[in-house]
Parts: C-alpha cells; sequence; structure tokens
C-alpha cells in the first residue's frame, strides 16, 4: 500500500486542529469578555453633568433619604429626578452665589428643568418598576451600589440579563426590611435567606415566577 502522506503532515493536521479549537475557543472567551466589560455595560462611567452633584456628601455626609430627591420611587416606574425646587429647599439659603450651582439658579429663573445625564438607564425593551421593587423588600444599593459614596455618580453593576436573572432566581437573600430599603450600609444577618424568604412569603412573591419572560419583556 502506497503511503500517500508523510508522518510529519499528520503531526501539522493535529497542531492545525489543535490551533483551530484553541483560536475558536479563544475567540469565544474575548467576544464574552469584551461583552461583560466596562465599556460595554457603562459601569465605572462618570458623565458630564450639568452640575456636579455629589452623592457622597448629599446622601454619605449629610445623611439626606434618596426619597427626598427620588420622590417616585415608591409609587412610580421611575424613581424621578428633583425638580430644581427641591435643591433650592436649600441652596436658597447655601453656597447662594457659588459658580458651580449657577445653572440650578438659571433653571430656577427661567422655569426650565436641568438636563441631567441618566446614569443607570435599561433598554426600551425591558419592563422595570421601582415601586413594585422597593415595595417587595429590593434597596436601593442592591441595584445601584454604595452610591453615598460617590463623589460623581457612575453605574456602579452591570444591568444585564444575567444580573436580574441571579435575583429573580433565588431573591430571599437580597430582600431587606422597609426601614432599611434606603440604608446603604446595611448588612443582611447571618439569617439573611430565611427572613428574606418570610418577607418574600408576607408580599405575596411567587418563587418560580419570576424567570419567566413576560415579567421583564411585555
Amino acid at each position: 500500500m502506497v503511503q500517500n502522506f508523510s508522518p510529519v503532515a499528520d503531526t501539522w493536521l493535529r497542531l492545525f486542529l489543535i490551533g483551530g479549537l484553541s483560536l475558536a475557543g479563544g475567540s469565544m472567551i474575548a467576544v464574552i469578555g469584551f461583552a461583560r466589560s466596562a465599556y460595554m455595560t457603562d459601569t465605572d462611567t462618570r458623565p458630564h453633568q450639568p452640575v456636579p452633584f455629589s452623592h457622597r456628601h448629599h446622601a454619605g455626609e449629610l445623611g439626606i433619604d434618596c426619597r427626598y430627591c427620588h420622590s417616585n420611587v415608591e409609587t412610580g416606574p421611575q424613581a424621578g429626578l428633583p425638580p430644581t425646587e427641591t435643591c433650592m429647599t436649600c441652596h436658597s439659603q447655601i453656597w447662594t452665589n457659588a459658580t458651580m450651582l449657577e445653572p440650578v439658579r438659571k433653571s430656577l429663573a427661567m422655569n426650565t428643568p436641568i438636563e441631567w445625564t441618566r446614569v443607570a438607564k435599561l433598554p426600551d425593551y425591558v419592563f422595570f418598576r421601582h415601586d413594585i421593587h422597593i415595595a417587595k423588600g429590593v434597596g436601593c444599593e442592591s441595584c445601584h451600589g454604595r452610591i453615598d459614596q460617590m463623589a460623581l455618580t457612575y453605574r456602579a453593576k452591570a444591568f444585564t440579563m444575567q444580573f436580574c436573572i441571579d435575583c429573580h432566581r433565588d431573591p430571599g437573600p437580597h430582600l431587606r426590611p422597609q426601614d432599611h430599603i434606603t440604608d446603604m450600609a446595611w448588612q443582611p444577618s447571618p439569617r439573611a435567606r430565611k427572613e428574606g424568604e418570610e418577607i418574600a412569603a408576607h408580599e405575596g412573591i411567587r418563587f418560580g415566577e419570576l424567570t419567566h419572560c413576560y415579567v421583564c419583556h411585555r
């Protein structure tokens, strides 16, 4: 029998197959890594704002409750942005001539809203309501991170589908008492799962149904 290929050819074929599989696997890992990178998820990015508002100062140092400015968070789908009148409740008395607050004073004088750049934004095809999550025991920090420590606001957590599914699949450990909803420093107890399940039972959360497609896509 005539041998058409030398033994070296078999070695090259093996190397070619191994190299091809390695390239395909590496490319897949690279694509997944890029999709989850800060560049694609907009995490740790501080967009330009008309006023350099500091949550660290207002929420952290002064202890202003989230709901004072985001007044719709318990009653509507969006948390809402504070009207200029809310800002001027304090700043008509303090820092009245600060240069950085000129856009705020101009907004009040001209009766036009400040055009803030949205930081926490979901795609239009995602159905989400703040009031439902707040009512069921999901704290602000669970999705927004330690915003009370942010000098300039950024997205601390990637709002990927996996991020939402992980919580919807097992919400118990993520739930907290209502009096700690806006408490950024709250830490779950060793009985977090048990306590969360009790909250879920009280609020009528239906385990097993939260991962259905229609929950987030309607």
